[in-house]
């Protein structure tokens, strides 16, 4: 494989490793080759799991058999609850988020077994468990008793049910399924690359899902649907978005939500997102959202040019599913923990210690001046 032999500014365009999992090509994302729409028109969350970390498609014996296993390991140890319910109130979901996660290693006997058995168990209980946390998190901090998992439901549905106490409808829970499958894998991502680094030194499961979760805290990366949300609520309404766009602009302020550093012709998965945030508008009878979105978008392709990316309109989605705007981020990780598995998986398969090298550009080599001589 070439090697760069000059620095790129935050690793724009190296080709850091060789990785099965998922590819990018021009507008297309593919998940073990297939297309990210056909995955979205027919597949499920839980079926693109299996399908990224064991590289095929599952059998109907297969599936039901990584489902029953992802429903029974939903549910949280008590004293992981009893710890939880010590967090501030006022905490980061993702700062919570991060610190269940990190916890669960106490309580998972295979935690430090490196063995390929063993790590399949982990993957199966840290996917499970994803989604009963990030519920407890919102419902703890809200004073709300946590909602436990019902072994009924699918993943999606299962997510919704435990934050809002209540059975989603069909339409919310396919257009939450949906969203899980756009969100799961995005090659070598700023967390997804952060958790390869992590397993590349032989340091557990958990260690390298924390690190990813460190990673995606960051507002360049897991936050930026968060921003959106918050954009669209301090404009007003529809008939104000023009002329905020173009002042926008014309401070050269950074509109989140738009552009890509891959996609040069539009995001894949925006296209989904939009039409399920149409979908969801009309279901509520709240078209507010939606059209704010979608008129936000035309005034930015109008005068930048830019496109909107997985960020844009997943902000008005989860928002419709009564979602609130600081949860965003941990719901995004409900979905990308699979992506992060099926890379530490792949990582250990093959792995070698992920150690780059930096150019030097301090002072020339100099001598040690004593105290005496400053």
């Amino acid at each position: 494989m070439a090697q760069a032999t000059t620095p790129t500014q935050g690793l724009e365009g190296v080709v850091a490793a060789q990785s099965a999992i998922s590819s990018i090509i021009g507008s297309t994302l593919t998940y073990r080759g297939i297309d990210i729409n056909e995955l979205a028109d027919n597949s499920t969350f839980e079926e693109t799991a299996y399908l990224l970390w064991y590289g095929e498609l599952p059998n109907q014996q297969q599936l039901q058999q990584f489902k029953s296993q992802l429903a029974a390991n939903r549910e949280l140890k008590p004293q992981l609850i009893e710890f939880m319910r010590g967090f501030p109130k006022d905490a980061l979901p993702m700062v919570s988020l991060r610190t269940a996660v990190s916890a669960l290693a106490f309580y998972d006997p295979e935690a430090n077994d490196m063995s390929p058995e063993a790590n399949n168990g982990k993957a199966i209980r840290l996917l499970a468990k994803f989604p009963t946390i990030v519920a407890a998190i919102q419902r703890l901090r809200n004073g709300q008793e946590p909602v436990a998992p019902d072994p009924n439901l699918s993943e999606a549905a299962n997510l919704l049910y435990m934050l809002n106490d209540r059975r989603p409808s069909e339409n919310a829970a396919n257009v939450m399924d949906i969203a899980l499958i756009l969100h799961a894998d995005h090659e070598f991502n700023a967390s997804t690359f952060t958790a390869r680094v992590t397993a590349s030194t032989l340091s557990d499961m958990y260690s390298a899902v924390v690190a990813a979760l460190c990673a995606l805290k960051g507002p360049l990366h897991g936050g930026a649907n968060e921003a959106v949300m918050k954009t669209l609520e301090g404009i007003g309404g529809p008939d104000e978005v023009p002329a905020w766009v173009a002042d926008a602009l014309a401070r050269k302020e950074r509109i989140m939500g738009f552009g890509h550093r891959v996609y040069k012709e539009g995001d894949p998965r925006a296209r989904w997102l939009k039409q399920m945030s149409k979908q969801l508008a009309d279901e509520t009878g709240n078209p507010k959202w939606y059209e704010m979105s979608a008129i936000m978008e035309d005034e930015v392709k109008k005068d930048k040019g830019l496109l909107p990316n997985v960020d844009f309109y997943s902000a008005s989605v989860y928002t419709y599913l009564g979602i609130p705007r600081d949860l965003f981020t941990p719901i995004f990780a409900v979905s990308r923990v699979s992506g992060w598995i099926a890379h530490i998986l792949e990582q250990y398969q093959n792995n070698r210690l992920i150690r780059p090298r930096a150019e030097y550009i301090g002072p020339e080599f100099r001598h040690y001046t004593p105290m005496g001589a400053r």
